[in-house]
């Protein structure tokens, strides 16, 4: 892909790139909206990825060309202050989230570059293609202004752009693993303290995406409403986040909390006790064990946070039935998107073309059906001076 990246470069804008960035998708293996109650998380990052060319510009025009607008004109988006864009051009907001917020990490930005994404990531999927996004973007600003960052701060840079200029009120997840990504192993991060660590992989695990195009639009607001409602949750039981509380103090409450907040509440808390028996069960090589984690996860989404859908919920009920599959869950912010099943080396592609064909059965198209790899975090894989 860095080959042909610097090939549509070329072809889009009359030279070669200064520098391309590759950053990972994630898979988002347990913690279900554990990240911004400050709860522990466990990711993946995974062979496929975004990537970003970039060559700055005498003048101080900024052009944005992606791949996912084939045959049109690349974007060019006024100097002068970075301000939100709409319609074609909203798919930048997220470069441009990078941009806003580096100053307020100590760093200078580019005034003006020519720049061009592409993906090998299944849009709509719940692989995290903002964050990949976001993160190559910033390595490539960073490398052309001559600075560096470590990974911790990468991730909290493309976050604090995602939060504060896109307006999705994310955690940390999803950037924290595209930037600590590394094969063979799952990325634990303790969302309160910012802490990142690896957790090692037992041989022959294999990650299986169905997507099923269904609507994930975390924009649209059933994220926001989600994360509102924890907070919801936090005050009423007198902690700052809920990751500061247990399910007895929750039960305590349990007549002056509202009934939804409640169970959103009861899904935070459990899914943070999930994630801690998964590392250990990880720890003693108790797979299945770590599958029954994973269902016991989704079902906690289905019924208790909500954020799941008929399309998912049928595919975790195929999963669930069919030989070799260790566990399956939503993966990502839900409503809608994929669904992740955990297998071992046995289970193949007929296995996962009869789930597809069950699916169908039921509303009438396939999956599209990922078999996907762990991979290394956000790096920078070309520069002109290497």
């Amino acid at each position: 892909m860095t080959e042909s990246i610097q090939k549509a470069f070329a072809a889009e804008f009359g030279r070669a790139p200064e520098v391309v960035a590759r950053a990972p998708g994630r898979i988002e293996f347990i913690g279900n909206h554990t990240d911004y109650n400050g709860g522990p998380v466990l990711g993946a990052a995974i062979d496929r990825g975004v990537w970003v060319a970039l060559a700055r510009r005498d003048d101080r025009a900024r052009r944005f060309a992606s791949d996912s607008v084939p045959g049109s004109a690349a974007v060019e988006v006024a100097a002068g202050p970075i301000t939100r864009q709409a319609g074609r051009a909203s798919w930048t907001n997220y470069p441009l989230g990078v941009l806003s917020v580096m100053p307020s990490f100590g760093f200078k930005i580019p005034e003006g570059f020519d720049y061009l994404a592409m993906s090998d990531l299944p849009s709509g999927a719940g692989l995290s293609s903002s964050a990949a996004i976001e993160l190559a973007s910033a390595l490539c600003f960073l490398a052309v202004t001559e600075q560096s960052c470590p990974p911790d701060v990468l991730a909290r840079m493309g976050r604090k752009a995602e939060n504060d200029f896109v307006g999705v009120p994310c955690g940390i997840l999803d950037q924290g693993v595209s930037a600590f990504g590394r094969t063979d192993h799952l990325v634990h991060i303790d969302c309160r303290e910012l802490k990142f660590s690896h957790v090692t992989l037992p041989p022959g695990v294999n990650f299986w995406i169905f997507n099923t195009h269904a609507k994930h639009a975390l924009v649209d607001g059933l994220y926001a409403e989600r994360h509102r409602e924890c907070m919801q949750a936090a005050e009423a039981l007198g902690v700052p986040l809920l990751a500061d509380t247990n399910l007895a103090a929750l039960d305590a409450a349990a007549d002056r909390i509202p009934a939804v907040i409640a169970k959103r509440a009861r899904h935070v808390l459990g899914e943070i006790a999930r994630v801690g028996e998964t590392v250990a069960a990880l720890a003693a090589g108790r797979i299945a064990r770590v599958g029954e984690l994973l269902t016991a996860s989704h079902r906690s989404s289905q019924h208790l946070f909500e954020n799941s859908a008929p399309e998912l919920d049928c595919l975790v009920d195929a999963l669930d039935r069919a030989p070799g599959v260790h566990g399956a869950r939503l993966t990502g912010g839900g409503f809608g998107g994929a669904v992740l099943a955990v297998t071992g080396p046995g289970f193949d592609g007929r296995d996962a073309a009869r789930v597809g064909v069950k699916y169908e059965t039921a509303f009438g198209s396939r999956p599209e059906i990922l078999h996907l790899m762990s991979g290394d975090g956000a790096r920078v894989v070309f520069r002109t001076d290497d």
